[in-house]
């Protein structure tokens, strides 16, 4: 379904993402690790349209999409799910909601859809965003990305700033989507040991490069890699 070819992204004479290659197929979740700075967000801002690549090409669903407007992009069902969670703080959980069909008009999710998959969401949908928790506001970020009706799901660390006990719900969640939904998903994650858990297949960077690119075992048991990459 989504498809990197030696992609590379620079910053100015910094080179963000060098020579990047992945596939995710439908239903699978590949997480992406590394440290700080390692390039897994610019990765993700370049396969959504948001930065531009150096070298290198993103298709999906078999079709060329590395310089294709961001609009067009999430038309074409890929949604993305920046770190931060993003939410308007302003507006209520139903208009967050309703901002992600924006660029999908009639085939955007109806919101008893996304009411199913996050029950909480509808018993706030009438209140604030400010007013959520860490981990509802990650629940309104991810169910705004599924309203444009996704075929690919790029999520940029959804377990930033929660409690253990959210941040294996989140997972949780992460793998039901994949299976339920038959999304393909590209997870970039600090917390390693939650992401290679729920996911098929695990890729490392580091400075932009690829390191690894294995399944989530082979990492695991791999005690160099661990130690010098993932932090466990």
């Amino acid at each position: 379904m989504l498809s990197v070819d030696g992609l590379t992204t620079d910053y100015g004479p910094v080179r963000a993402v060098n020579d990047v290659s992945l596939e995710v197929a439908p239903g699978t979740v590949t997480a992406v690790l590394g440290a700080n700075g390692a390039g897994k967000t610019t990765l993700l801002r370049t396969i959504c349209g948001l930065a531009r690549p150096t070298a290198g090409h993103v298709a999906l669903d078999g079709q060329d999409i590395t310089r294709v407007p961001v609009e067009e992009i999430v038309r074409l069902g890929l949604s993305h799910v920046p770190e931060g969670r993003g939410v308007i703080t302003e507006l209520t959980v139903e208009e967050n909601l309703r901002l992600g069909g924006l660029f999908r008009g009639r085939d955007a999710a109806p919101m008893s859809e996304i009411y199913e998959l996050f029950p909480r969401l509808e018993e706030r949908c009438a209140q604030p965003a400010s007013r959520l928790s860490g981990g509802e506001r990650q629940m309104l970020s991810i169910g705004r990305a599924l309203v444009a009706r996704p075929r690919v799901l790029l999520l940029d660390e959804p377990s930033l700033g929660l409690a253990p006990l959210l941040v294996a719900q989140i997972m949780a969640l992460v793998r039901r989507l994949a299976d339920t939904l038959d999304l393909a998903v590209l997870l970039v994650e600090q917390n390693a040991r939650s992401a290679l858990s729920i996911s098929d297949r695990g890729v490392v960077l580091n400075l932009g490069r690829v390191v690894a690119n294995q399944e989530p075992h082979e990492l695991a048991a791999d005690e160099r890699l661990r130690h010098a990459y993932l932090g466990f």
